[in-house]
């Protein structure tokens, strides 16, 4: 039997370790990239080294060095990350956290590596639920990169159409941690905060939107609770 390989695009955060264990659970033979871009810490790509060993996935880390990304508070420790409550988050526009085309490049580098190694896939972990209002995380974005992969690629033109799979698009962060939960992802181990301090910040906005997920799923934080600092 032909084995499906797949690429996933892999921060070693909540959402994108629920998109591994996802393409694992369905069969994929799975290579996982994360990305060093020059964001403010290194801490989620330390939990994403992790839990691919734990999971026993080949992990590329993959460096970028684009200096104009430092318009993002993301990117420039300097500037401040905003903190809103949670029902204002998404709320204001372009946030700004937003780094630009990330998901564009990433996507790219993604699809790359599938046609350099046949897969049939590029899974990724963007909901458009629970966000902070990030244009490239919606379905029309990736709806109309698929298009471009299958016309500029040797595995598109060759007929073999790599699909970008995002599984967790439309789905509450409640909805995300009782699938990973199903899924028996390592969640203790998986880190979320923009400010990548010893322990979570708690008041950024993939913190808070994190916290809600728990709350509504009737749970505790396993990263918080097992007091993982990676």
């Amino acid at each position: 039997m032909k084995i499906k390989k797949a690429v996933v695009l892999f921060s070693g955060g909540l959402d994108s370790t629920t998109a591994l264990c996802w393409a694992l659970e369905r069969g994929y033979e799975c290579r996982a990239v994360s990305f060093d871009y020059g964001q403010r810490h290194a801490r989620e790509n330390r939990s994403a080294a992790k839990i691919a060993r734990l999971l026993g996935v080949k992990l590329y880390a993959i460096k970028l060095e684009f200096p104009w990304l430092a318009v993002s508070s993301l990117v420039d420790a300097q500037k401040r990350l905003p903190e809103f409550k949670t029902s204002g988050i998404g709320a204001a526009g372009v946030p700004a956290t937003y780094v630009p085309g990330r998901n564009l490049v990433f996507a790219s580098i993604g699809v790359s590596l599938a046609d350099s190694i046949g897969a049939s896939a590029v899974v990724m972990g963007p909901n458009i639920i629970d966000y902070s209002g990030y244009p490239d995380c919606s379905p029309a974005f990736y709806r109309a990169l698929e298009k471009a992969v299958w016309a500029g690629t040797k595995l598109g033109v060759q007929g073999k159409k790599t699909k970008l799979l995002t599984p967790l698009i439309r789905m509450s962060k409640k909805g995300i941690i009782k699938l990973a939960v199903k899924l028996k992802a390592p969640l203790k181990y998986t880190w979320s905060c923009y400010a990548g301090g010893a322990r979570p910040c708690g008041v950024c906005d993939s913190c808070r939107l994190r916290a809600k997920g728990f709350k509504e799923a009737g749970m505790n934080d396993p990263a918080i609770t097992a007091g993982y600092r990676g």
